[in-house]
Protein backbone atom coordinates (compact mmCIF):
# COMPACT_ATOMS: atom_id res chain seq x y z
CA UNK A 1 0.00 0.00 0.00
CA UNK A 2 0.86 3.53 -0.99
CA UNK A 3 1.22 5.85 1.85
CA UNK A 4 -1.05 8.90 2.12
CA UNK A 5 1.90 11.16 0.90
CA UNK A 6 2.92 9.47 -1.61
CA UNK A 7 -0.44 9.56 -3.13
CA UNK A 8 -0.65 13.21 -2.19
CA UNK A 9 2.45 13.48 -4.36
CA UNK A 10 1.23 11.31 -6.90
CA UNK A 11 -1.99 13.55 -7.52
CA UNK A 12 -0.37 16.76 -7.81
CA UNK A 13 1.99 15.19 -10.55
CA UNK A 14 -1.65 14.60 -12.95
CA UNK A 15 -2.10 18.06 -14.67
CA UNK A 16 2.06 17.66 -15.34
CA UNK A 17 1.32 14.49 -16.81
CA UNK A 18 -1.26 16.05 -19.01
CA UNK A 19 0.75 18.60 -20.38
CA UNK A 20 4.10 16.76 -21.02
CA UNK A 21 3.14 12.98 -21.13
CA UNK A 22 4.15 12.42 -24.48
CA UNK A 23 7.76 14.26 -24.01
CA UNK A 24 8.17 12.58 -21.03
CA UNK A 25 7.43 8.63 -22.87
CA UNK A 26 9.07 9.51 -25.99
CA UNK A 27 12.33 10.48 -23.85
CA UNK A 28 11.97 7.35 -22.07
CA UNK A 29 11.69 4.91 -25.35
CA UNK A 30 15.00 6.68 -26.78
CA UNK A 31 17.02 6.13 -23.94
CA UNK A 32 15.93 2.99 -22.84
CA UNK A 33 16.66 1.59 -26.20
CA UNK A 34 20.09 3.47 -26.60
CA UNK A 35 21.06 1.52 -23.55
CA UNK A 36 19.10 -1.35 -23.99
CA UNK A 37 18.69 -2.38 -27.34
CA UNK A 38 17.46 -5.87 -27.27
CA UNK A 39 14.25 -4.53 -25.83
CA UNK A 40 13.74 -3.35 -29.61
CA UNK A 41 13.50 -7.32 -30.31
CA UNK A 42 10.26 -7.22 -28.73
CA UNK A 43 8.55 -3.20 -29.25
CA UNK A 44 7.02 -2.85 -32.61
CA UNK A 45 9.06 -0.40 -34.43
CA UNK A 46 6.25 0.85 -36.52
CA UNK A 47 4.21 2.27 -33.39
CA UNK A 48 7.56 3.34 -32.39
CA UNK A 49 8.25 5.50 -34.98
CA UNK A 50 4.18 6.84 -35.72
CA UNK A 51 4.61 7.59 -31.56
CA UNK A 52 1.06 5.34 -31.27
CA UNK A 53 3.03 3.47 -28.37
CA UNK A 54 4.33 6.73 -26.83
CA UNK A 55 0.94 8.00 -27.11
CA UNK A 56 -0.93 5.00 -25.26
CA UNK A 57 2.02 4.93 -22.08
CA UNK A 58 1.55 8.13 -21.54
CA UNK A 59 -2.70 7.73 -20.92
CA UNK A 60 -1.94 4.50 -19.29
CA UNK A 61 1.02 6.96 -17.31
CA UNK A 62 -1.95 9.58 -16.50
CA UNK A 63 -4.36 7.53 -15.72
CA UNK A 64 -1.96 5.77 -13.23
CA UNK A 65 -1.64 8.95 -11.38
CA UNK A 66 -5.01 10.21 -11.76
CA UNK A 67 -6.36 7.30 -9.82
CA UNK A 68 -3.51 6.51 -7.63
CA UNK A 69 -5.58 6.21 -4.63
CA UNK A 70 -7.96 3.91 -6.72
CA UNK A 71 -5.87 1.48 -8.91
CA UNK A 72 -8.95 -0.98 -9.52
CA UNK A 73 -10.34 1.74 -11.40
CA UNK A 74 -8.11 1.22 -13.93
CA UNK A 75 -7.93 -2.51 -13.81
CA UNK A 76 -9.51 -3.30 -17.20
CA UNK A 77 -6.87 -1.42 -18.80
CA UNK A 78 -4.27 -3.33 -16.68
CA UNK A 79 -5.74 -6.47 -17.79
CA UNK A 80 -5.72 -5.64 -21.17
CA UNK A 81 -1.84 -4.60 -21.66
CA UNK A 82 -1.03 -7.94 -19.30
CA UNK A 83 -2.61 -10.01 -21.79
CA UNK A 84 -0.17 -7.84 -24.75
CA UNK A 85 2.79 -8.17 -22.31
CA UNK A 86 1.57 -12.03 -22.57
CA UNK A 87 1.83 -12.16 -26.13
CA UNK A 88 5.51 -10.68 -26.30
CA UNK A 89 6.96 -12.70 -23.97
CA UNK A 90 7.57 -9.95 -21.63
CA UNK A 91 9.54 -11.10 -18.59
CA UNK A 92 9.79 -9.80 -14.85
CA UNK A 93 13.38 -8.75 -15.16
CA UNK A 94 12.25 -5.98 -17.53
CA UNK A 95 10.10 -3.93 -15.54
CA UNK A 96 12.90 -2.17 -13.52
CA UNK A 97 14.51 -1.43 -16.72
CA UNK A 98 11.63 0.16 -17.47
CA UNK A 99 11.18 1.65 -14.38
CA UNK A 100 14.63 3.43 -14.10
CA UNK A 101 14.32 4.82 -17.73
CA UNK A 102 11.11 6.08 -16.82
CA UNK A 103 11.82 8.11 -13.67
CA UNK A 104 14.93 9.18 -15.46
CA UNK A 105 12.72 10.61 -18.29
CA UNK A 106 10.82 12.64 -15.88
CA UNK A 107 13.27 13.91 -14.29
CA UNK A 108 14.96 14.84 -17.91
CA UNK A 109 11.73 16.74 -19.28
CA UNK A 110 10.68 18.25 -15.71
CA UNK A 111 13.83 19.55 -14.86
CA UNK A 112 13.82 20.99 -11.41
CA UNK A 113 10.37 20.92 -10.99
CA UNK A 114 10.68 16.58 -10.58
CA UNK A 115 11.94 16.99 -6.86
CA UNK A 116 13.12 14.61 -4.94
CA UNK A 117 10.12 14.31 -3.13
CA UNK A 118 8.38 13.66 -6.31
CA UNK A 119 11.02 11.28 -8.06
CA UNK A 120 11.11 9.27 -4.92
CA UNK A 121 7.17 8.94 -4.75
CA UNK A 122 6.72 8.35 -8.41
CA UNK A 123 9.60 5.34 -7.87
CA UNK A 124 7.72 4.02 -4.80
CA UNK A 125 4.31 4.19 -6.86
CA UNK A 126 5.81 2.54 -9.84
CA UNK A 127 6.92 -0.52 -7.64
CA UNK A 128 3.24 -1.54 -6.53
CA UNK A 129 2.15 -0.83 -9.99
CA UNK A 130 4.91 -2.91 -11.99
CA UNK A 131 3.83 -5.59 -9.06
CA UNK A 132 0.48 -5.90 -10.31
CA UNK A 133 1.52 -6.44 -13.44
CA UNK A 134 4.25 -8.97 -12.71
CA UNK A 135 1.68 -11.06 -10.57
CA UNK A 136 -1.37 -10.48 -12.98
CA UNK A 137 1.11 -11.84 -15.73
CA UNK A 138 3.13 -15.02 -13.95
CA UNK A 139 -0.35 -16.15 -13.31
CA UNK A 140 -0.98 -16.14 -17.01
CA UNK A 141 1.99 -17.79 -17.91
CA UNK A 142 1.09 -20.01 -15.27
CA UNK A 143 -2.41 -20.53 -16.67
CA UNK A 144 -1.33 -21.09 -20.07
CA UNK A 145 1.23 -23.60 -19.48
CA UNK A 146 -1.68 -25.87 -17.83
CA UNK A 147 -4.01 -25.29 -20.14
CA UNK A 148 -3.88 -28.94 -22.34
CA UNK A 149 -1.59 -28.43 -25.07
CA UNK A 150 -0.44 -25.01 -23.36
CA UNK A 151 3.13 -23.57 -23.80
CA UNK A 152 4.58 -20.09 -22.04
CA UNK A 153 5.26 -17.60 -24.72
CA UNK A 154 6.58 -18.79 -28.84
CA UNK A 155 6.80 -22.29 -30.02
CA UNK A 156 7.07 -23.69 -33.70
CA UNK A 157 4.25 -23.69 -36.24
CA UNK A 158 4.13 -24.90 -39.77
CA UNK A 159 2.38 -22.99 -42.30
CA UNK A 160 -0.03 -25.83 -43.38
CA UNK A 161 -1.78 -24.09 -45.76
CA UNK A 162 -2.19 -20.84 -47.24
CA UNK A 163 -5.61 -19.52 -49.02
CA UNK A 164 -6.42 -16.26 -50.86
CA UNK A 165 -9.03 -14.75 -48.87
CA UNK A 166 -9.61 -11.23 -51.13
CA UNK A 167 -7.40 -9.03 -53.51
CA UNK A 168 -5.38 -7.96 -50.32
CA UNK A 169 -6.30 -10.69 -47.60
CA UNK A 170 -4.67 -14.22 -47.51
CA UNK A 171 -5.03 -16.78 -44.55
CA UNK A 172 -2.47 -19.00 -42.87
CA UNK A 173 -3.55 -21.89 -41.66
CA UNK A 174 -0.97 -23.01 -38.76
CA UNK A 175 -0.54 -26.28 -36.93
CA UNK A 176 1.97 -26.75 -33.92
CA UNK A 177 5.58 -29.08 -34.97
CA UNK A 178 5.50 -31.12 -32.12
CA UNK A 179 1.93 -32.13 -33.04
CA UNK A 180 0.38 -31.60 -29.81
CA UNK A 181 -3.46 -30.66 -29.72
CA UNK A 182 -4.20 -27.16 -29.64
CA UNK A 183 -5.58 -24.96 -26.35
CA UNK A 184 -8.95 -23.63 -26.30
CA UNK A 185 -9.27 -19.51 -26.88
CA UNK A 186 -11.94 -17.07 -26.94
CA UNK A 187 -13.13 -16.17 -30.03
CA UNK A 188 -12.18 -12.42 -31.03
CA UNK A 189 -8.28 -13.40 -29.64
CA UNK A 190 -5.10 -12.63 -31.39
CA UNK A 191 -1.69 -14.72 -31.38
CA UNK A 192 1.34 -13.06 -31.57
CA UNK A 193 4.18 -14.20 -35.00
CA UNK A 194 8.03 -13.71 -33.92
CA UNK A 195 9.55 -13.51 -37.43
CA UNK A 196 13.31 -12.93 -38.37
CA UNK A 197 13.30 -11.10 -41.65
CA UNK A 198 16.92 -11.24 -43.92
CA UNK A 199 18.17 -8.02 -43.78
CA UNK A 200 16.58 -6.45 -40.64
CA UNK A 201 18.37 -5.91 -37.08
CA UNK A 202 15.76 -6.66 -35.36
CA UNK A 203 13.22 -9.80 -34.52
CA UNK A 204 9.59 -8.29 -35.30
CA UNK A 205 6.66 -9.51 -33.52
CA UNK A 206 3.25 -8.86 -34.95
CA UNK A 207 -0.09 -9.31 -33.69
CA UNK A 208 -2.88 -11.29 -35.60
CA UNK A 209 -6.71 -11.89 -34.64
CA UNK A 210 -7.86 -15.75 -35.07
CA UNK A 211 -10.46 -15.70 -37.81
CA UNK A 212 -11.86 -19.06 -37.22
CA UNK A 213 -13.51 -20.98 -34.76
CA UNK A 214 -11.67 -22.98 -32.38
CA UNK A 215 -11.28 -26.67 -33.80
CA UNK A 216 -8.19 -28.18 -31.47
CA UNK A 217 -6.06 -28.69 -34.66
CA UNK A 218 -4.88 -25.39 -35.88
CA UNK A 219 -5.25 -22.17 -35.64
CA UNK A 220 -6.20 -19.59 -38.61
CA UNK A 221 -5.02 -15.90 -39.44
CA UNK A 222 -5.89 -14.13 -42.21
CA UNK A 223 -3.29 -11.27 -42.54
CA UNK A 224 -4.15 -8.02 -45.08
CA UNK A 225 -1.14 -7.14 -47.29
CA UNK A 226 0.21 -3.65 -46.55
CA UNK A 227 2.33 -2.13 -49.54
CA UNK A 228 6.10 -2.78 -49.20
CA UNK A 229 6.72 1.05 -48.75
CA UNK A 230 4.90 1.25 -45.95
CA UNK A 231 5.83 0.44 -42.68
CA UNK A 232 3.31 -1.88 -41.65
CA UNK A 233 4.32 -3.88 -45.20
CA UNK A 234 7.06 -5.31 -43.59
CA UNK A 235 5.86 -8.41 -41.59
CA UNK A 236 2.50 -8.60 -44.17
CA UNK A 237 4.94 -8.28 -47.07
CA UNK A 238 6.57 -11.14 -45.70
CA UNK A 239 4.09 -13.23 -44.98
CA UNK A 240 2.42 -13.24 -48.46
CA UNK A 241 5.66 -12.97 -51.01
CA UNK A 242 8.17 -15.01 -49.15
CA UNK A 243 6.72 -17.91 -46.75
CA UNK A 244 4.90 -20.28 -47.90
CA UNK A 245 3.36 -23.69 -47.19
CA UNK A 246 6.06 -26.02 -45.17
CA UNK A 247 7.78 -23.05 -43.80
CA UNK A 248 8.11 -22.45 -39.75
CA UNK A 249 6.95 -19.48 -37.49
CA UNK A 250 6.77 -18.86 -33.72
CA UNK A 251 3.50 -18.68 -32.62
CA UNK A 252 2.41 -17.44 -29.15
CA UNK A 253 -0.93 -18.80 -26.79
CA UNK A 254 -4.13 -16.66 -27.63
CA UNK A 255 -4.34 -13.78 -25.55
CA UNK A 256 -6.99 -10.34 -26.30
CA UNK A 257 -9.43 -9.20 -24.00
CA UNK A 258 -12.08 -8.40 -27.17
CA UNK A 259 -14.08 -11.79 -27.47
CA UNK A 260 -17.36 -12.86 -27.68
CA UNK A 261 -18.82 -13.63 -24.37
CA UNK A 262 -20.12 -17.57 -25.43
CA UNK A 263 -21.51 -17.56 -22.21
CA UNK A 264 -24.83 -15.47 -22.81
CA UNK A 265 -27.57 -15.83 -25.17
CA UNK A 266 -28.14 -11.70 -25.81
CA UNK A 267 -28.47 -10.88 -29.46
CA UNK A 268 -25.64 -10.00 -30.82
CA UNK A 269 -23.90 -7.56 -33.26
CA UNK A 270 -20.93 -7.46 -35.18
CA UNK A 271 -19.56 -4.38 -36.77
CA UNK A 272 -16.83 -4.25 -39.59
CA UNK A 273 -14.44 -2.72 -41.35
CA UNK A 274 -11.85 -3.96 -43.86
CA UNK A 275 -9.57 -6.31 -42.34
CA UNK A 276 -11.54 -5.41 -38.82
CA UNK A 277 -13.80 -8.66 -40.16
CA UNK A 278 -11.05 -11.34 -38.87
CA UNK A 279 -11.98 -11.17 -35.06
CA UNK A 280 -15.86 -11.32 -36.51
CA UNK A 281 -15.31 -14.28 -38.70
CA UNK A 282 -14.17 -16.31 -35.66
CA UNK A 283 -17.26 -14.89 -33.32
CA UNK A 284 -19.90 -15.49 -36.10
CA UNK A 285 -18.22 -19.31 -36.84
CA UNK A 286 -18.80 -19.82 -32.82
CA UNK A 287 -22.24 -18.69 -32.83
CA UNK A 288 -22.97 -21.17 -35.83
CA UNK A 289 -21.06 -23.77 -34.51
CA UNK A 290 -22.19 -23.70 -30.62
CA UNK A 291 -25.49 -21.56 -30.51
CA UNK A 292 -26.91 -21.24 -34.42
CA UNK A 293 -30.39 -20.04 -33.01
CA UNK A 294 -28.54 -17.16 -31.31
CA UNK A 295 -30.06 -13.61 -32.76
CA UNK A 296 -26.87 -11.77 -35.16
CA UNK A 297 -26.33 -9.24 -37.18
CA UNK A 298 -23.15 -9.00 -39.42
CA UNK A 299 -22.55 -5.58 -40.72
CA UNK A 300 -19.38 -4.98 -42.81
CA UNK A 301 -18.39 -2.06 -45.07
CA UNK A 302 -15.05 -3.46 -47.89
CA UNK A 303 -13.74 -0.66 -50.32
CA UNK A 304 -14.99 -3.25 -53.14
CA UNK A 305 -15.97 -7.08 -53.68
CA UNK A 306 -12.35 -7.70 -54.67
CA UNK A 307 -11.46 -6.33 -51.47
CA UNK A 308 -13.99 -8.28 -49.52
CA UNK A 309 -12.51 -11.25 -47.29
CA UNK A 310 -15.16 -13.96 -46.63
CA UNK A 311 -17.86 -12.86 -48.65
CA UNK A 312 -18.83 -16.43 -50.14
CA UNK A 313 -18.52 -17.94 -46.44
CA UNK A 314 -21.01 -14.98 -44.78
CA UNK A 315 -23.51 -15.96 -46.89
CA UNK A 316 -23.00 -19.69 -46.07
CA UNK A 317 -23.03 -19.37 -42.66
CA UNK A 318 -26.18 -16.33 -42.62
CA UNK A 319 -28.07 -18.83 -44.70
CA UNK A 320 -27.52 -21.75 -42.01
CA UNK A 321 -28.35 -19.72 -39.35
CA UNK A 322 -32.31 -19.30 -38.18
CA UNK A 323 -31.75 -15.92 -36.91
CA UNK A 324 -29.01 -14.30 -38.82
CA UNK A 325 -28.76 -10.94 -40.88
CA UNK A 326 -25.69 -10.05 -42.94
CA UNK A 327 -25.03 -6.76 -45.14
CA UNK A 328 -22.60 -5.34 -46.34
CA UNK A 329 -22.00 -2.12 -47.96
CA UNK A 330 -19.00 -1.20 -50.89
CA UNK A 331 -18.06 1.99 -50.32
CA UNK A 332 -16.35 2.19 -53.93
CA UNK A 333 -19.39 0.82 -55.37
CA UNK A 334 -21.80 3.58 -54.55
CA UNK A 335 -22.74 2.21 -51.62
CA UNK A 336 -21.23 4.60 -49.08
CA UNK A 337 -20.01 4.00 -45.74
CA UNK A 338 -21.77 2.09 -42.78
CA UNK A 339 -23.94 5.24 -41.19
CA UNK A 340 -25.68 6.79 -38.32
CA UNK A 341 -29.18 5.70 -40.26
CA UNK A 342 -27.97 2.56 -41.02
CA UNK A 343 -26.93 1.47 -37.98
CA UNK A 344 -30.34 2.63 -36.47
CA UNK A 345 -32.02 0.23 -39.20
CA UNK A 346 -29.72 -2.60 -38.94
CA UNK A 347 -28.13 -2.92 -34.67
CA UNK A 348 -30.25 -5.23 -32.92
CA UNK A 349 -32.46 -4.14 -29.80
CA UNK A 350 -30.61 -4.93 -26.76
CA UNK A 351 -27.32 -6.31 -28.68
CA UNK A 352 -24.11 -6.62 -27.53
CA UNK A 353 -22.10 -4.77 -30.35
CA UNK A 354 -18.81 -5.54 -31.48
CA UNK A 355 -16.65 -3.31 -33.75
CA UNK A 356 -13.17 -3.45 -34.96
CA UNK A 357 -11.54 -1.96 -37.86
CA UNK A 358 -9.20 0.98 -39.38
CA UNK A 359 -9.34 3.63 -36.10
CA UNK A 360 -11.30 6.47 -38.67
CA UNK A 361 -14.08 3.69 -39.46
CA UNK A 362 -14.17 3.39 -35.22
CA UNK A 363 -14.78 6.68 -34.32
CA UNK A 364 -17.25 7.07 -36.56
CA UNK A 365 -19.40 3.82 -35.52
CA UNK A 366 -18.92 4.62 -31.88
CA UNK A 367 -19.76 7.88 -32.50
CA UNK A 368 -22.86 6.69 -34.35
CA UNK A 369 -23.94 4.32 -31.32
CA UNK A 370 -23.59 6.34 -28.09
CA UNK A 371 -25.68 8.78 -30.36
CA UNK A 372 -28.61 6.10 -30.78
CA UNK A 373 -28.30 5.86 -26.95
CA UNK A 374 -26.40 2.65 -26.86
CA UNK A 375 -25.13 2.00 -23.45
CA UNK A 376 -21.33 2.02 -23.20
CA UNK A 377 -21.09 -1.33 -21.21
CA UNK A 378 -22.90 -3.04 -24.65
CA UNK A 379 -20.08 -1.53 -26.61
CA UNK A 380 -17.14 -3.83 -27.63
CA UNK A 381 -14.23 -2.49 -29.36
CA UNK A 382 -10.69 -3.86 -30.63
CA UNK A 383 -7.80 -1.98 -31.80
CA UNK A 384 -4.92 -3.45 -33.90
CA UNK A 385 -1.44 -1.78 -32.13
CA UNK A 386 -1.15 0.07 -28.99
CA UNK A 387 -4.91 1.76 -27.94
CA UNK A 388 -5.49 5.35 -28.79
CA UNK A 389 -7.72 7.93 -27.26
CA UNK A 390 -11.04 8.22 -29.84
CA UNK A 391 -12.11 11.57 -30.77
CA UNK A 392 -15.66 10.58 -30.49
CA UNK A 393 -17.30 14.20 -29.75
CA UNK A 394 -18.92 15.32 -32.57
CA UNK A 395 -17.58 17.87 -35.14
Amino acid sequence: MLSQDTMKIIKSTVPVLEQHGNTITTVFYKNMFEAHPELLNVFNSVNQSQGRQQAALANTVYAAAANIDNLAAIMPTVIQIAHKHKSLGITKDQYPIVGYYLLGAIKEVLGDAATPEIIAAWGEAYGVIADVFINIEDVMYADAEQMDGGWRTFKDFTIENKVVESEVITSFYLKPVDGMKLPSYKPGQYISLRINIPGEKNTLIRQYSLSQAENGEEYRISVKREQDFEPNGKVSCHLHNQLTVGDTIEVSIPAGVFHLDVENTTPVTLISGGVGITPMMSMYETIAKETPNRPVTFLHSARSRSHHAFGDRLLKLNASLTNSNYAVLYSEEGDGFISHEFLATNVLEGSDVYVCGPTPFMQSVLRDLYALGMPEDKVHFEFFGPAVQLELVEA
